[in-house]
């Protein structure tokens, strides 16, 4: 496949260990890559990505593909707009459900080597990517997590604490333990205003002087007991990729933007494991050696 002239991208849906290793030899081979979350499971491997990307002069995206959905793109304009005020809390909570049934279906689930993680790098890195595009940077983690209904190797709940660049504090609440499955939800509170993001759509905008938004219809929880998942978002990123491609225009999730929501959920596991707080950046990620 790879020797074919045709084939101008590639996407790659494999389990997430081997993200790295079949992008990498996309590259060197000429192909643009597509690659879905996480873009790998070490920050080394996602390091080697994006540096034979850019060395070969192709596209690297990673598939974030809530960012797509047009709450979240409201969402994002107005909180850099200002519209909240100065940001002083950022919190995303992912109340799933998966059975162990979900977990055998292939060997790779539910594992460190192939799997990465549990929750969070599985379901929830979604909203962890959310949380740092809408806040920025995060500048400190002190979490715990933990394995209670599932039997693998890796979390199905963790709770962090997050100190941004900014000045905000933040809360990471994930699990696959909410039966039967109950919502996904972003609060954003800020010095002129609050905003709520349930199950990808905006239900709540509060703002001083303003007039508030209040949407109480019951919203479709994408994922929250299966993980099956719409196109539609999809379908626009890709779209994004092609046109990026055809005229050399930014990708909104390249390999870069794709490592911030990774060395995240790695400073958690790390705090987890040590019991201590994480300052990021990480140099590393060679404390997962304690548990693979």
């Amino acid at each position: 496949m790879l020797k074919r002239p045709d084939i101008d991208v590639i996407n790659i849906c494999t389990p997430s260990g081997l993200h790295a290793d079949m992008a990498i030899a996309a590259a060197r081979s000429g192909k643009h890559v597509i690659v879905e979350k996480p873009m790998d499971v070490t920050l080394e491997k996602a390091d080697e990505m994006i540096k034979t990307f850019e060395k070969n002069k192709l596209k690297l995206c990673v598939v974030f593909q809530r960012r797509y959905e047009k709450d979240m793109l409201t969402a994002k304009e107005i909180v850099n707009e200002g519209k909240l005020g100065k940001i002083c809390f950022g919190g995303c909570y992912i109340k799933w459900y998966r059975n162990q049934q979900y977990y055998d279906s292939a060997d790779w689930r539910g594992t460190w080597k192939l799997d990465g993680g549990g929750v969070l790098m599985n379901q929830a890195i979604h909203y962890i990517d959310l949380l740092q595009h809408f806040l920025g940077p995060v500048q400190e983690v002190f979490a715990n997590c933990g394995t209670f209904n599932h039997k693998i190797e890796v979390e199905d709940l963790a709770v962090a604490n997050l100190k941004f660049a900014n000045g905000a504090l933040g809360i990471i609440e994930a699990t696959t333990n909410a039966y039967p499955g109950l919502m996904s939800r972003i609060d954003i509170y800020g010095s002129n205003g609050t905003m709520v993001i349930e199950n990808d759509a905006i239900t709540s905008l509060h703002i001083i002087g303003g007039e508030d938004i209040v949407d109480k219809t019951e919203k479709p929880g994408t994922g929250a007991n299966s993980p099956a998942v719409l196109f539609e978002n999809h379908k626009r990123q890709f779209e994004e990729m092609i046109k990026a491609i055809r005229t050399g225009s930014d990708i909104g999730v390249d390999g870069k933007e794709g490592r911030k929501s990774l060395e995240i959920i790695l400073a958690i596991y790390k705090s987890s494991l040590s019991g201590k707080p994480v300052k990021l950046p990480l140099t590393d990620s060679l404390f997962l050696n304690e548990v693979l």
